[in-house]
């Protein structure tokens, strides 16, 4: 099924593609030992949009976001970013590349504070203080309630808060391609609302966003596009407002009869 959008096309950089893609995985295979997770995928992300993966879990969408951020490197199959070859590029080299990641489960440093937590996102990054500070800026604003427990322990914070940090970590490293896997998970409802709206804003400052997201309605309300993997293969692939009316998607992952 081909991939339609509908948006207007985003500013493009000299490094994205002539179709505005910067991201784009071909016929990718990843495997956990004996275990063929992805079974040939191919995706794409245009610059200036965001892109979301759905699907049941175990349908691929975490493994995905592995293959990119050379965490797994695929066995077969090709990733390309801004069109230089990653297939194979080890998970440092990646992020000073420019793709960032807010991963599953947060996975902060719960006995450092908020700031030790934000200032590790720079890790990769030359030690430009005036950058950094701008940039902690940044990420104060589109979390002012950090800013207030920037001296707290991240092991004290509630769940929404620490989803927070994970994902002001994650801008520090200033990323062209912001990857955020499950950024919903375990929030109650209105941390959930505040997230959505948070990655929107961060999408309109400039930063392309690979969700992977088991709300398959908030996420396909914020995307432009999307595709539905299912055990380890893109199932459908297509504008986000057609999958919201895809009957199949909505039976499968909306619970709609």
């Amino acid at each position: 099924m081909s991939v339609t959008e509908t948006r207007p096309e985003p500013q493009r950089t000299e490094r994205a593609g002539d179709d505005g893609v910067i991201l784009e995985l071909k016929d990718v295979e990843t495997f956990y030992g004996s275990i063929r997770a992805l079974k040939g995928i191919s995706i794409d992300v245009r610059e200036g949009e965001i892109v979301t993966l759905i699907g049941a879990n175990g349908a691929g969408k975490s493994t995905t976001l592995r293959s990119i951020n050379g965490l797994n490197h695929p066995a077969r199959g090709t990733i390309r970013f801004q069109g230089r070859d990653i297939t194979n590029t080890p998970a440092h080299q990646i992020v000073k590349m420019g793709i960032s990641q807010s991963p599953e489960g947060r996975r902060l440093f719960p006995r450092m504070s908020v700031f030790e937590n934000l200032e590790m996102g720079a890790f990769q990054r030359p030690r430009n203080v005036k950058e950094i500070r701008e940039d902690l800026d940044r990420v104060y604003s589109l979390f002012p309630r950090l800013n207030e427990r920037k001296t707290q322990n991240a092991g004290t914070l509630s769940g929404g808060e620490q989803q927070m940090v994970a994902i002001g970590r994650a801008l520090m490293a200033r990323p062209t391609l912001l990857m955020l896997d499950e950024p919903s998970m375990g929030l109650a409802p209105i941390f959930v609302e505040r997230i959505f709206d948070i990655v929107r804003e961060i999408n309109a400052q400039g930063t392309t966003i690979l969700l992977v997201e088991q709300n398959a309605l908030m996420a396909l309300d914020v995307a432009a596009r999307g595709y539905v993997l299912e055990t380890g293969k893109v199932a459908l692939a297509d504008d986000a407002k057609l999958l919201l009316q895809n009957p199949q998607v909505r039976k499968t992952y909306l619970g709609e009869e």
